[in-house]
């Protein structure tokens, strides 16, 4: 029986509700810290460990999830993903130690390493160039959801139940997506026909990437911009609970205006890619952004109130909703077939780099706001650098 294709919209919502896994993984637990630290008898810094364990695993095994997909499909890789995930999950939930916790929130990163890699890549094989970018920013879109939901869905769980039922929800919402996308996706997904990778050059076509001069000017855009963005969540809460001393709900509506910031510029961008070059609008949000950085540095400088710091913080973040679905999809332009392998060194130079700046903040922050905004406008800057250069090189690979 003929099916039909699934829309742009279909295929974002799917899409959307698996990359939404990270997310879930990452804050659906953070209101549960305190219980769980009782639970293991810890200290509550060293539950933190389970957040770097899992961030760390997400990023290196994508280097390892992106070619394994371009030799065996998108599809394989993802369902793999997606049971090494739930399985994890559920052995988290049954953890009795802070080491065993460890361990499987290592293994549930590379399972989510797995999925995530394997996103960018599809949509690398159904679409390129302006449409690309359209699709990433109806994921973005759809993903916004997930970070903003996912501690009030932690805190639901909660109120009913103990910190496990958080992981086990995990594991329940990792095998109903695998059934969705198998039901949904993959049998109305019309796959490329393609030869698979060779084993021989899975390792090697890394050479070929790392080789690319534009590729790897977006990759870096990429982590340094996503660097800036993570050393504002790792301090958000030292900088609107202690540093200005405002109360828990007041600390919430800020950061979700980060949210909504996103997504108002992920839906003008889409518009603006109806009369624009991605790579073009890519340029510009980075260099906006940069702006809106340096005036958040003259305020933090000058001591100015909470409001005009929050607003700054707003409009710096708020650019990452238009430049992370142009930067990825011109990064994965020049490679229709290592599509896996463009994205997992995309997606582990973000989480590696970004998780090894937002550390270093916190050693250079010294209990102000001042070095916490410099190493936010550092990253923002070295991005500007990059995209400075960035339209010139892609219309000379003649994309533009």
């Amino acid at each position: 029986m003929k099916t039909t294709p699934l829309s742009h919209l279909q295929l974002a919502i799917l899409l959307g509700m698996t990359v939404a896994l990270g997310p879930l993984a990452l804050d659906a637990y953070l209101p549960a810290f305190p219980e769980i630290a009782d639970a293991l008898g810890v200290g509550h810094g060293s539950v933190g460990l389970t957040l770097s364990a899992y961030v760390g695993a997400l990023g290196l095994a994508q280097l390892l999830g992106g070619p394994l997909s371009d030799r065996y499909g998108r599809q394989q890789i993802l369902f793999t993903g997606l049971a090494v995930f739930a399985f994890a999950a559920f052995m988290i939930a049954q953890a009795q130690t802070l080491p065993e916790m460890l361990s499987w929130r290592i293994v549930q990163g590379i399972g989510g390493a797995f999925c995530a890699v394997s996103v960018p890549a599809i949509v690398r094989d159904q679409t390129s160039g302006q449409d690309a970018a359209r699709l990433f920013g109806l994921i973005g879109l759809v993903m916004f959801i997930a970070p903003a939901a996912a501690p009030s869905i932690g805190s639901m769980l909660l109120y009913f139940s103990e910190w496990h039922a958080i992981f086990l929800m995990l594991a329940v919402y990792g095998a109903l997506l695998a059934i969705v996308l198998h039901f949904v996706l993959f049998r109305r997904l019309p796959l490329r026909q393609k030869d698979p990778t060779p084993v021989s050059t899975l390792i090697t076509n890394y050479a070929y990437v790392l080789r690319h001069g534009v590729t790897m000017r977006f990759v870096g855009i990429q982590a340094l911009c996503f660097s800036a963005m993570l050393v504002f969540i790792t301090h958000a809460s030292f900088i609107y609970q202690e540093w200005f001393g405002l109360s828990n709900a007041t600390f919430s509506a800020l950061f979700a205006a980060n949210i909504v910031a996103m997504a108002s510029l992920n839906l003008l961008n889409r518009r603006l890619l109806n009369r624009y070059q991605s790579v073009r609008i890519l340029r510009a949000c980075v260099f906006l952004q940069a702006i809106a950085v340096t005036i958040l540095v003259v305020c933090a400088w000058a001591g100015a109130p909470y409001w005009v710091i929050a607003a700054c913080i707003i409009m710096s973040v708020g650019f990452m909703g238009a430049i992370i679905p142009n930067n990825m999809a011109n990064a994965l332009e020049f490679f229709p077939h290592l599509g896996g392998t463009a994205a997992a060194m995309l997606g582990a130079a973000q989480f590696t780099i970004a998780g090894a700046i937002s550390a270093l903040s916190a050693t250079l922050a010294g209990g102000t706001l001042l070095p916490i905004v410099l190493v936010m406008a550092a990253c923002v800057f070295g991005a500007a650098i990059l995209a400075a250069g960035g339209p010139g090189a892609v219309e000379r690979e003649g994309l533009a």
